[in-house]
């Protein structure tokens, strides 16, 4: 018997402007016309209230709010018992909670807005669980009855009798320099605990920064200066959120490594990552998170690392026997396979030309790109791959007297994104891009997928920084050129939105019979993306060189030696998995040079 049904109704607090409107909602909902009070606008209130008790679900409010407010979701009623928090009426919720586990690291994987960071809040004591009774939230003792029996009832306990330390890694590492002053040496000595400072200065290269003061820091360096202040202080609980943003794949699995030296019996690790490979490596099991963003979340019960990262690929829990996403997400990577269908039209060569950059000296070799191609280039930071990509868009000229990079159209996403516009992003699209946005293709292709039509009426200003993201590769891929250049399109994105950019790209740049040459450090959707690979190896920020480009499988394993790392394959779906350091695995593939996807 199906189960029975429990509602659950959304008025976004953005969106809702009863000042502005008809009262569309209220006055077409059939509850209200029979005289009951289902939707409600009091004047003193800024947005509408819906009685989640009364309303039949009829979806006609949905319709009638011209501003697209609302949302009434149908829910399993089993998950009405499993409620662990709601801010307040007509607002988010989240279902159930994450269960760590001393001596081991928690992996959490979810789309944005589902609940992840509101979780992480709650397991450090730093948000209290009302379990959905907002108006009259329970005491402590109620809290405890209703885990009881659960390994969260210890765990709770503990907290409450301040025997659990929690620290949490913040999400926004850009936004230290406003938080705290000084020098990050300074800083370090504030916050040691351990005797580990010197040994986590090293693992997160950190060495060469002690002098430099915070508000001086990249987005990678602040990143690894957040990772380091948190591994050196005593805690019964780390918490990680997004720990690999703005880090290239080395320092990823440096990170990874600082993060699992913490591991002790007694101590609890939680780990938000959207870098589905560098979580695999991370993790000992992972919980799952699925729902509807910015409405409801429900946590998963624990899987292991391999079977939680397909499931969440999967969009399906055997557990509960339930689909969360309507498509399957698989990597079939072109391992040269495809190459022969797609017909080339025509090739172009750029020249052997260099660049001096104050200390930094770039080399690039001779290399050629045809259309309906993309080549992705593979290097640490520092190694002059957003130089290469200013290069080749005309905005820095070679060294070399007479040197000539071909003249071709250009679009240019760049690596940081700062909204100039004021406006909404339908008025920033119609200014930029007015023939593809309102071209059925390209809405089909780009648009809708990227789901920018549900922002269209948003200011460009208040768009968090995976949408901004989504934008600029609308704009970006909606300007006419011959040559896409594309700097790191993962970037703020959740994983699923990771895989959803890059099949768009990869889609638009085959159909359109265009090139794309895109940097990427997420190495499952460098893998997805690429059909030759440009490496570039040297002494990061003083001599490097870009290679010519290279068979995907050939560059991979001339990259992956350098780091001293192997990849396999999942034989599910594809996807790429890196082995442990010095496994069985590992070794083997070391042992026959094969460092890039070995069958599973």
């Amino acid at each position: 018997m199906a189960d029975k049904l429990t509602r659950i109704a959304i008025v976004n607090s953005d969106k809702c402007k009863p000042k502005k409107c008809r009262q569309e909602c209220r006055k077409s909902c059939p509850v209200v016309r029979m005289g009951k009070l289902c939707i409600e606008v009091v004047p003193t209130s800024k947005i509408a209230f819906i009685s989640e008790e009364l309303c039949i679900g009829c979806g006609i409010c949905v319709k009638k709010c011209p501003f697209e407010a609302i949302h009434i979701i149908n829910l399993p009623s089993n998950l009405e018992k499993d409620t662990t928090h709601r801010y307040n009426a007509n607002s988010f919720k989240l279902h159930r909670l994450p269960t760590p586990r001393p001596g081991e690291v928690l992996g959490l994987v979810g789309t944005n807005g589902i609940g992840k960071s509101t979780a992480l809040k709650i397991l450090a004591g730093k948000l209290k669980p009302n379990l959905g009774k907002f108006d009259d939230p329970p005491d402590w003792q109620q809290i405890l009855v209703y885990f009881r029996g659960s390994e969260l009832q210890n765990y709770f306990t503990k907290i409450l009798e301040d025997d659990l330390k929690a620290i949490i890694k913040p999400q926004y590492v850009d936004q230290i320099p406003k938080a705290v002053k000084g020098s990050v040496q300074s800083l370090l000595d504030r916050k040691n605990e351990t005797d580990r400072l010197e040994e986590m200065c090293e693992r997160l290269d950190l060495t060469k920064l002690r002098d430099r003061n915070v508000d001086q820091l990249s987005g990678g360096e602040l990143q690894r200066f957040a990772c380091a202040i948190v591994c050196i202080q005593r805690a019964d609980i780390y918490m990680f959120d997004e720990p690999s943003s703005y880090l290239d794949v080395k320092q990823r699995l440096k990170a990874a490594l600082a993060i699992r030296s913490l591991i002790q019996a007694d101590k609890y690790i939680i780990v938000v990552e959207h870098d589905l490979s560098v979580l695999d490596y991370l993790s000992d099991f992972i919980c799952c998170l699925y729902g509807v963003p910015g409405a409801y979340g429900v946590v998963t019960l624990p899987f292991s690392v391999r079977e939680g990262i397909n499931i969440f690929l999967d969009g399906f829990v055997p557990t509960e026997n339930l689909r969360f996403r309507e498509t399957s997400l698989i990597f079939k990577v072109s391992e040269n396979a495809e190459e022969e269908e797609i017909k080339r039209m025509f090739q172009k060569r750029y020249p052997k030309m260099s660049k001096t950059l104050g200390k930094f000296h770039l080399e690039i070799d001779q290399g050629d790109f045809t259309d309906s191609e993309i080549i992705v280039m593979l290097g640490e930071n520092g190694t002059g791959k957003t130089t290469f990509i200013r290069m080749m868009a005309g905005m820095l000229k070679p060294e070399e007297e007479g040197v000539e990079v071909p003249q071709l159209n250009i679009s240019y996403k760049p690596q940081k994104i700062s909204p100039k516009s004021q406006g909404t992003v339908r008025q920033l699209l119609h200014a930029k891009i007015r023939d593809s946005y309102i071209h059925p293709q390209f809405i089909s292709d780009v648009i809708k997928p990227l789901q920018i039509e549900n922002i269209y009426d948003q200011e460009v200003q208040n768009l968090s920084g995976g949408e901004l993201q989504r934008v600029a590769l609308t704009l970006c891929l909606g300007k006419p050129a011959d040559v896409y250049l594309i700097d790191e399109p993962s970037a703020y994105l959740d994983s699923e939105q990771r895989l959803v950019a890059a099949k768009v790209i990869k889609r638009y740049i085959l159909h359109a019979k265009k090139t794309g040459f895109v940097v990427e450090h997420d190495f499952i959707m460098a893998t997805y993306l690429a059909d030759r690979v440009i490496v570039f190896d040297g002494t990061p920020s003083i001599l490097t060189r870009a290679n010519t480009p290279q068979t995907l499988l050939y560059g991979m394993n001339k990259f992956l030696k350098s780091l001293d790392i192997t990849f396999r394959r999942d034989p599910n779906n594809f996807r790429p998995r890196i082995n442990k350091l010095n496994s069985v695995k590992d070794c083997d593939q070391k042992k026959t040079g094969n460092f890039f996807f070995l069958e599973d």
